[in-house]
């Protein structure tokens, strides 16, 4: 093959390992931003500031104007 198949090769070749590698990293940090954003919505009421919002609006689906404290509070079992 060409210098350029093998260029690409490599270069998903290392794409492959490097998310592999990052993977473990981004859980972890998922994790700890999931019980960090639990830990504030706990000790707060609405309206949050935006990052918690955002959150909140993934973990809901809806979108943050919509949100009501009654879906905030689903989310604890």
């Amino acid at each position: 093959m060409g210098q350029r198949r093998n260029r690409l090769d490599k270069r998903l070749a290392n794409a492959q390992t490097t998310r592999r590698a990052n993977s473990y990293i981004k859980d972890a940090e998922r994790e700890r931003r999931q019980q960090k954003m639990l830990h504030i919505i706990k000790q707060g009421q609405l309206p949050y500031t935006p990052g918690v919002m955002s959150w909140l609006s993934v973990q809901l689906g809806k979108k943050a104007s919509r949100i009501t404290a009654q879906d905030v509070q689903s989310l604890f079992p």
